[in-house]
């Protein structure tokens, strides 16, 4: 194993561990890699809004959680910036939700990051892109 991907690894743990709502999600951190990660996570009653489908905020929050874990599993603290999101197909009670975020680019100041939302059946349920701020901080579990 990488020095890279051991830094990936103790960085999201120490991450997680520290994480409440990510946890009060149910997230499970399938995969961790610099610059990379995926997470599952299924959607239960309480999260449903009152047009009887997933709220958009919870989607959106898998998908920050998995932008959050895949730019600072380089060992650095980067910090969100500016994100965006689309919903091509609704949510609903016991979907199962995959998110897979990944570094397009990134300079030493700024990351640009993509990350796709797909149900149990691979249906692509959001696209997510996030710019983020490396703030050239070591984090403190690197």
């Amino acid at each position: 194993m990488s020095d890279e991907q051991k830094v990936a690894e103790r960085v999201v743990t120490g991450m997680m561990a520290k994480d409440a709502f990510s946890q009060w999600l149910g997230i499970e951190v399938l995969e961790t890699a610099p610059r990379r990660s995926k997470l599952r996570m299924t959607v239960r009653a309480e999260m449903i809004n009152g047009f009887g489908v997933t709220h958009g905020g919870i989607v959106y929050s898998l998908a920050d959680s998995a932008l959050a874990f895949a730019c600072n599993a380089k060992g650095t603290i980067w910090m969100a910036i500016e994100n965006t999101i689309g919903y091509p197909k609704s949510v609903h009670t016991g979907d199962v939700l995959t998110a897979v975020a990944e570094e397009e680019s990134a300079g030493n100041k700024l990351g640009f990051y993509r990350v796709v939302v797909t149900n149990q059946n691979g249906e692509t349920v959001s696209t997510f892109r996030g710019t983020v701020y490396n703030t050239g901080k070591e984090h403190p579990t690197a």
